[in-house]
């Protein structure tokens, strides 16, 4: 069985933890295991606040994307801002070097299996990431 749900919210600081909530009340119901489902709202609290912060004057919104397919949830942020820099390869520094920001893309790539960090076509920001989900023993869309 395969789900799927989209949101735009407002580029406001409020709209990040009201995706959280609605991501962990789909998971729950669902049957993903909490540690699981944990993960995966800590890493969209990361992108949905890159997306409020960084979504470009263009945009009063930003869209959200969850799937469950299988034993995969995919989860997307799009905005309008101006995007990754073509070709950048984001630095990987050690911890001690880490500034006050930049850290949410970091914590993404730890706490999921897959992600992209890609551009829309003309302009905005598309954050994609992948996490292989455990099941609870009553879970109600468990892969057969």
């Amino acid at each position: 069985m395969s789900i799927w749900w989209s949101l735009q919210l407002r580029r406001e600081a409020s709209s990040v933890p009201l995706a959280r909530r609605l991501l962990l009340g789909a998971m729950d119901t669902a049957g993903v295991d909490a540690d699981i489902s944990h993960e995966l709202s800590v890493a969209l609290s990361e992108a949905c606040s890159n997306a409020v912060q960084h979504g470009g004057a263009r945009s009063e919104s930003y869209r959200v994307t969850a799937s469950i397919d299988g034993d995969v949830c995919r989860i997307e942020v799009t905005d309008c801002g101006p995007g990754f820099p073509l070709g950048a390869v984001l630095p990987r520094p050690e911890p001690r070097e880490l500034q006050p920001g930049g850290r949410g893309m970091r914590l993404i790539e730890a706490l999921s299996d897959r992600v992209r960090f890609d551009n829309q076509p003309g302009s905005g920001a598309v954050v994609t990431f992948d996490k292989i989900l455990k099941w609870r023993d009553n879970a109600r869309l468990k892969a057969s």
